[in-house]
This record gives structure tokens, sequence and C-alpha cells, in this order.
């Protein structure tokens, strides 16, 4: 009864949700048609183009002006009234103009205060829903407020509702209502709305495919300032997607999305979102065992919001914590004192910049080199900072490119943006459009945005496939290796309601295709799966070899060495090559201990059949009179050490078999 109550509930809230803000929306877009249609219908009443009416409105005040002349002209004398009428005139035009301020300035005041009150409602209700640990009252009041702001005309709550709408992730899937509303939205220049339909377009998801429409959207959004877009059409020039190939256009894109992304880093420090690979998500434990759950994850997300003690601490100051440098230099020579890297960073930072004490470029330059010894990676970035620039020390772009390197190789997000700014102009390297670009999009990937990695394995996890299969889909339109693969895996796996089983191993092969182009070996080997069973395309075993070769010799992958070796030793997309065979099969072994008792049973029948083709091409009654039966005998008088030898390669066997499990 509790529950059947609660879902009437929800549904209800949905209810209200919806109508409003569609209604909002389609009565400021039916306003601008009908003013449109005014328009149309003035001109069709003077039956004359809005040129002609032009003309024809001068040529009439013209006319006016040329019969007021010669009135004028006509009067000799003014009359005497003429001083005081214009005298009560101007009074009157004085009074006209006062009320019309006074309307004007009461008209301002009443949009200062929607405006204000919409912002409040809008702000109120996202807090919830980042916030609030209770998902009904996420769903019912953050959303009712986001409705509130949406009724007064936020687009910012339209957007934020259409989103929830298509991804099925705070409110109930509706991806219908989330395409009106997005093409209403779109109509009034929101980029969101824009990127949105253009994913919708180029996935086939709540409309038709039409990759020229796709583009269309994503470039005006991108236009609009959209950085979802700039990453998407980035990714569509880099790999070929539906465009040619060209690295300087990617370069663009991915620079403009990166430049954002390393301000706010620069800003807020850099918070990484853990994700989870769905094709290894029993190997994808966080450093608690597991990962973390939706509650947990808010707790963190609203500690970094608030300011993190050991990104920004007092030397930054925040809604928490006022600045106070000489505070943070206390802290910072309290932890330096035990050669914590944190503290020696934050003292370089200290004379680097002068918060708290004169800048003093040799002592940063000897705190951030101490920090940068013990692994640090601050440490590292700062001392590329100080040889890029010259502070404290003699211009090198050689040296800055190392410590840029070290702090990249740990993931340093702005050391990753700096070495990319490098490549991209040729300082201090030889240019590369390619690395640029590649550096810059692996910037781009550590954006806002990439916290829908959560919110989509959080669907999954409750089994709401079609919320998760979205979101990654999206996400993997981003150009995310790992959305894409999970993509595919869900395609695969499971069912979506969104798309029909007959199309689901097509789509899945473009994702498989797409991840397997950034490097991830097991997306190769199901790429070789669906070529040799005749997944989403015909079987073809050349092909299909193909990509099980380029993941064991490139990427060195067992699964793909085994798959290779039984295709050798079949012959199937190849010459038939038993050596080869067993050579793969070997590799397999020694590259992973799961492969040892596939490997040892794949062996055992591989020398069967080179012993029974021995047996058929050898002469017996040769090999019969060469046998010593002396020899024979002598074998027999040792059976029990063979029985020994045999059993003990058993025993080794089940061991094996046993440690694997």
């Amino acid at each position: 009864m509790a529950q059947g109550g609660l879902r009437y509930r929800f549904l209800m809230i949905v209810l209200v949700i919806i109508p409003p803000v569609l209604a909002n929306i389609d009565n400021s877009v039916t306003k601008k048609k009908n003013s449109q249609t005014k328009n149309e219908d003035v001109e069709d009443d003077n039956g004359s183009t809005p040129l002609e009416s032009l003309v024809l409105k001068e040529n009439h005040v013209a006319s006016e002006s040329k019969q007021s002349e010669s009135v004028t002209a006509q009067k000799i004398q003014p009359s005497p009234n003429t001083n005081k009428n214009e005298d009560n005139g101007k009074k009157l035009q004085e009074t006209n103009n006062g009320s019309k301020q006074i309307l004007q300035d009461q008209q301002e005041t009443v949009n200062n205060k929607q405006a204000q009150e919409m912002e409040e409602y809008y702000q109120n209700g996202t807090k919830i829903l980042k916030r609030s640990r209770d998902k009904n009252l996420r769903k019912d009041r953050g959303y009712k407020l986001l409705v509130k702001a949406a009724d007064i005309g936020s687009t910012k709550a339209m957007e934020r509702i259409a989103y929830a709408l298509l991804f099925g992730d705070q409110l109930p899937q509706n991806v219908t209502a989330a395409k009106d509303l997005f093409e209403a939205l779109a109509e009034n220049g929101s980029h969101k709305a824009q990127t949105a339909l253009g994913f919708m377009h180029a996935t086939g998801i709540g409309v038709g495919f039409n990759q020229p429409k796709a583009l269309v959207y994503y470039t005006f959004a991108a236009l609009g300032g959209n950085f979802v877009a700039h990453m998407i059409l980035g990714n569509k020039y880099l790999n070929g997607i539906n465009l040619p190939r060209r690295c300087e256009a990617a370069l663009i894109h991915y620079k403009t999305a990166a430049k954002y992304v390393a301000d706010n880093v620069a800003l807020r420090g850099e918070i990484l979102t853990e994700k989870v690979r769905l094709t290894e998500r029993a190997e994808n434990r966080s450093s608690n065992g597991e990962i973390m759950d939706f509650d947990l994850y808010q707790y963190f997300q609203f500690i970094a919001e608030k300011g993190d003690l050991q990104s920004q601490m007092y030397s930054e100051g925040n809604e928490i914590i006022a600045q106070n440098n000489e505070t943070a230099l206390m802290y910072f020579r309290m932890a330096a004192k035990r050669d914590n890297p944190i503290g020696l960073t934050g003292l370089g930072s200290a004379y680097l910049y002068g918060k708290g004490v004169a800048v003093d470029y040799e002592k940063a330059l000897k705190y951030f080199k101490k920090a940068a010894d013990k692994g640090w990676v601050d440490g590292q970035f700062h001392l590329g900072v100080m040889h890029y620039t010259g502070l404290g020390v003699k211009r090198d772009y050689k040296v800055a490119i190392k410590y840029f390197h070290h702090a990249s190789q740990a993931g340093h997000a702005l050391a990753l943006y700096n070495l990319a700014q490098m490549y991209g102009s040729g300082t201090g390297v030889v240019r590369s459009c390619l690395t640029a670009t590649e550096l810059y999009k692996n910037v781009c990937e550590r954006g806002q945005w990439t916290e829908r990695f959560l919110s989509a394995y959080f669907a999954y996890k409750e089994n709401n496939i079609d919320s998760a299969f979205l979101q990654y889909l999206f996400l993997a339109e981003q150009g995310y290796e790992m959305a894409q693969s999970n993509t595919a895996y869900i395609l695969e796996y499971e069912q979506s309601a969104l798309i029909s089983k007959m199309d689901c191993y097509h789509m899945a092969l473009i994702y498989w295709n797409r991840a397997a182009a950034q490097g991830y070996s097991y997306a190769r080997i199901k790429l070789g799966d669906y070529y040799y069973y005749g997944y989403g395309t015909k079987v073809d075993y050349e092909t299909a070899a193909s990509h099980y070769r380029l993941a064991a010799e490139q990427q060195h992958n067992a699964q793909a060495m085994f798959n290779l070796a039984y295709m050798y030793e079949h012959g199937l997309g190849t010459e038939q090559d038993l050596h080869l065979a067993k050579r793969f099969y070997d590799l397999a072994a020694e590259t992973s201990i799961d492969a040892y008792i596939p490997v040892f049973l794949a062996l055992c029948k591989l020398g069967t059949i080179d012993l029974i083709h021995s047996v058929q091409y050898a002469n017996l009654s040769e090999v019969w009179k060469q046998i010593n039966l002396d020899g024979l005998l002598l074998l027999w008088h040792l059976w029990d050490i063979f029985l020994i030898i045999i059993l003990t390669l058993l025993v080794a066997v089940l061991r094996i078999y046993r440690q694997v499990q």
C-alpha cells in the first residue's frame, strides 16, 4: 500500500513538472510566431513586401512634410496663441515623460524581482539535487523548485529538466518530452539544447538518424560557447567520424574546451571522478574495496565545492576558511620540517607569488625541487613553470618540458595543458598537431561533465539500463574510450528498450571499433569475435584474424594470442600452420597465468593431431621392423615409473587449476 502511494506521488510529480515547463516555452515560441504572423498580416494588408512598405511609408512621410512646408509658407504671421500652446505642450510632454519613466522604473523593479526569485528557485533546487541524500526529496522538492524557476522563465532550469527527462537519472525517462523541450529551447538559442539535439540526431535516439543535421546542431552549439559540443566536434575531426580527418580543426575545438577545464582546475583544484569499466567491473575496486555509493559521492562533491583544505588551505581561502597568509605559512613550515611534499610545495608557492613573504624565486625553486625529488607532481609542475617563464632561473624550454612530462605522467591536468600548448605552438619542441590534440583531449576529459560516469554507473547498478545506456552513449559521443566500451557492452549483454534487438549488434560493433581505435585491447578482441561469428556483420575470418593479430602483437593480449593460435591451427582466415599455432599458444601461457589450463589442453590436442598426421604418412611395416623387441620388454618392466610420472603430471595440473580458481 505504501509503495503504491509513493509510486502515485512520484507519477503526480512528473505530471506536475512536464506540462507547465512545456507550456511556458511553447507560449514564448507561440508569442514569437504570433508576432511574426502579425507582421505578415500587415504586409498582406499593404499588399507589398517589407522593403516596399518601408518605401511607401517614407514617401507618405515625405508628402506630409511637403504639405506641412507649403502650409507654413502660406502663413505670414504666427497666431497670438502659438507660444501659449507650445508651453502647454511642453508641460504635457514632460508629464507624459515622467509617467513613462515611473512605469519603466516599476516594470524594471518587477523584472528584477522576478529575476531574483527565478535565480533563488534555480539555485535552491540545484542544491537539493546535488546534496540531498533522499532520492524522493531530490525528485520532489528539487525539481519542483526548478519548475517554478522555469515557469518564471529560467532557461537554465528548463535545460536541466530536459536533460533529466532525456537521461532518466533524476526523473522518469521520457525521450519524447525531452525532445520537444529541447526543440523549443533550441529555437530560443540554447546551446545546451542544441548539443542535446545534435546527440539525438547523431545516435538516432528519439529521432531518425540524421548526421548532417547533428553536425549543424553541434556547430551552432559550439559557436554559442558549449564546451561539450567542442569536445564532440574535436572527436569527430580527430577520428574522421562522419567528417573528414582534420587534425587542425580537432586541435581548435579541443583547445577551446581544454582552456575552460584548465582555468577551472587552476581556480578550484582538480577533482577526479571515479570511473568503472563494465567489462571488468569485478576488478574495478576503489581504495575502500568497492565503488563508492551515491551518498558518499555526494559528500565528497560537497566538500570539493566548499574547498578542501589540502588543495586550497588558508593560502587561498574559501567560504568556510578566511584567507590568512600567516596561518598558511605556519602550517606549511610545520609540514616542510617533516619533509612533507605538500608543505614544501606550499612554501615554494608562497615565495613564488609573495603570499605572506617577500617574493624570493631562489627559495621557491629550492622548495619546489625538494618536493619534486620526492615525486610530488605539484612540485614538478611548478619547476616546469619556473623554467618555462625564466623565474629565478635561465629560461629553458627543454627542462620545462621534462618537468611537465613527469607531472603529466601522474595525470596533472595543468601540466598536460602546458605540454599541449608547447606542442601546439612548437615551443621548445618540434610542433606536432596530433600530440597537442591528444594532450588537449586528455585535459578535456577531466572536465566537470565527467561526473556523468558515476550517474551512469549508479543507474546501471539499480538496473535502470535505459538511463545508463543513454548516459554512457552521450559520453561516448564526447570521445571517452571507457564510455564507448561501456556502451558497446550494454548493447551486447543488456537489452535497452531504446534500441531494437536487431540493431544492437550492429551498433555495438561501431562502439567496439571506436574503443579499439583508442587502444583498448579487449575491444579489439571483441571486433575479432564479431567478424568471426558474424555479429552485426558478415562472417569474415581474415578480418577477425587481423584484429586478433593486432591485439596479440601490439597489445600483448593473451586471449588474442590464444584465438590467433586457434585460427592458425585450423587454417581460418590464414594458412594452416601448426608451428605458428604452437608458438602463439606458448606465448599466451607465458603472458597470463589464466591461460595455463586452456593452453595445456590445446597443446595436448595439437600434439595428438600431430601424432595422427605422422602415423598417417608413415610406412608402418618399416617402423615395425625397426622396433627393438628387447627395448619394449625393458619399457614394460618400468611401467610403474611411467605411471608415477603420469600421476605427478596430473597432480601438477590440478594444483595449477586450484591456484587459478
